[in-house]
């Protein structure tokens, strides 16, 4: 396999993960806009332990992992405290927050980014990809997973039905975190570099978009269009927005498309 197309398949293997730490949190009714800030406080944790404490690679991306949801469960509390615009400001000011800290920290290379030796490639990336597709599956299957859909639709009817609004968000946003330090983990040793102005607001926008129109692999696979990229991408969101507003693929899409949803429906009739 050539080197650019292992590195576009990592590219999008990330991509993915990261795309659903803005879903999570997405499903319980929270906009984020600073999915940037989990990836870096996973990358540049992970990076920190294997470059300077040599930590193995899969405990050093796995606690970065735990320390981006350990960020978001300290972070939800005062954000929850904000609704509409003014959460996805308070989401934007968080990834801007965390950029300027690492800006000033020469021990993980400031303005310069962080290098890191350890490398993880495809076999690590790609299964962490389809582990994390599966573990969301699962979880929006479970009760957790009811509650946040619950929320999603109407937070005083979830509420009625006993559904605790605060900490089920509090917890949604805390996984949508871990999951976004896992990916920032795997990026930063997957490419062995990563800084701050290429992890900024445009990347934030990238994956909210990802998760919007599932359009995941249609970033790294259109650099062949060079600045026609953005016109694309442009057209696409004002076409989505005007015929699907609601997401290119939806829960009750999936629902439809699936036997056991179907097999269900057909005996009910």
């Amino acid at each position: 396999m050539s080197g650019y197309l292992s590195g576009l398949l990592a590219m999008l293997a990330v991509n993915v993960i990261v795309a659903y730490s803005v879903f999570v949190p997405g499903s319980a009714g929270l906009l984020n806009l600073g999915a940037a800030g989990f990836v870096l406080v996973g990358a540049y944790t992970a990076g920190a332990l294997t470059s300077l404490f040599e930590v193995p690679l899969a405990l050093a991306v796995i606690l970065g992992s735990a320390m981006a949801g350990l960020v978001a469960f300290l972070i939800a509390f005062p954000i929850l405290r904000t609704r509409g615009i003014y959460m996805v400001l308070a989401t934007f000011a968080f990834a801007e927050v965390v950029a300027g800290v690492l800006l000033n920290i020469p021990a993980l290379g400031g303005a310069a980014g962080l290098s890191v030796m350890a490398y993880a490639g495809l076999p690590v990336v790609i299964p962490c990809a389809i582990g994390t597709v599966a573990f969301v599956a699962w979880l929006m299957r479970t009760r957790f997973g009811l509650s946040v859909r619950a929320i999603h639709d109407d937070e005083s009817v979830a509420h009625l039905f006993g559904v605790h609004l605060r900490m089920t968000q509090v917890i949604a946003l805390t996984i949508g975190g871990a999951i976004g330090g896992l990916g920032g983990g795997l990026l930063i040793h997957q490419f062995n570099f990563i800084d701050v102005q290429s992890t900024g607001v445009l990347f934030s926008i990238y994956v909210l978009l990802y998760v919007l129109m599932g359009a995941a692999e249609l970033d790294p696979s259109l650099k062949f269009l060079e600045g026609g990229r953005y016109i694309f991408f442009g057209v696409a969101v004002v076409i989505i927005m005007m015929l699907r507003p609601q997401g290119v693929i939806t829960r009750t899409l999936i629902e439809r498309l699936t036997p056991s949803h179907r097999s269900n429906a057909g005996a009910g009739t």
